[in-house]
């Protein structure tokens, strides 16, 4: 493939930065973002950079949050060492993020070739946005809303850690859609929901990041193009971050469920009538 150009990284950057915490799938937009631009989607160069600048996102997020990580990084120090320490709910939060990256891990590193092969067509992206919307729908009917972030388990962290896998084997599904909408059938209220799974998406992305970056960097992806792309989904997210943090403190999740909707219509479209390529 013809290297991606520091525009198109740009281009890209907003787009990260924009879907990566919000429930409609940034890798789904990406891929859409990818194809309309002419940019091969199942190219390993190309899933290895969209993988690399998903650290810009997660660094808008460590920023976002710091106090807390620091916060849950420090009551697991103190747990290690201080056995009346390790009632505290921070000191097994920490233990709970750990042990819920590990499915989606083994997943990745096992179904690899699929993901990067067969799964990265952007057919399976526009039926998963589809099924992903009346996930979430569901979820959201479902759920009571009347536990908050205090009241999480172990039993929490797992099944929403693991959804993860999901949007991993299916892009489009959406890793924040899938996370919030498990959280959300375990009847956490909106808010939590989409805290924990920002706090749930820091080890997965930034490991899926710092594993893709030496093939973005052997496989035609100039350093250039993936420094602009990182810088600039840092930005966006951070602003993103902040917005949907308000906004679901206030409003349910029907507004992402039509925009996926509709976003998932027009690519059948398009990929139905040979706009863009699957």
């Amino acid at each position: 493939m013809s290297a991606i150009s520091i525009g198109q990284a740009a281009v890209l950057g907003v787009v990260e930065g924009v879907t990566e915490f919000l429930p409609i799938s940034s890798t789904g937009h990406l891929k859409i973002t990818e194809g309309l631009m002419g940019i091969p989607v199942d190219d390993k160069a190309v899933v290895a950079f969209s993988a690399v600048i998903q650290s810009g996102a997660i660094a808008a997020v460590l920023v976002y949050f710091f106090k807390d990580i620091v916060r849950i990084c420090k009551a697991w120090g103190r747990g290690l060492v201080n056995r009346e320490e390790r009632y505290h709910h921070d000191y097994k939060f920490g233990w709970w993020v750990i042990f819920a990256t590990i499915p989606i891990v083994i997943v990745g590193l096992a179904a690899k070739r699929l993901i990067e092969g067969p799964l990265a067509s952007l057919w399976v992206v526009a039926g998963s946005l589809l099924v992903g919307s009346g996930v979430m729908w569901a979820a959201d009917q479902m759920g009571r809303h009347k536990r908050g972030e205090d009241d999480t388990t172990f039993k929490d962290a797992m099944l929403v850690g693991s959804s993860q896998i999901l949007a991993l084997l299916f892009p489009g599904f959406s890793r924040s859609g899938a996370t919030m909408s498990t959280a959300l059938i375990l009847d956490l209220d909106r808010l939590a929901a989409t805290r924990l799974s920002f706090f749930l998406g820091i080890p997965a992305l930034t490991g899926a990041g710092l594993y893709e970056l030496k093939d973005a960097l052997g496989a035609g992806v100039d350093t250039a193009p993936l420094v602009v792309g990182t810088v600039v989904s840092f930005i966006v997210a951070y602003a993103s971050i902040a917005w949907l943090l308000k906004f679901v403190a206030k409003h349910s999740f029907n507004a992402f469920i039509i925009y996926r909707i509709v976003i998932s219509v027009l690519l059948f479209g398009l990929l139905g009538t040979g706009v863009i390529n699957a």
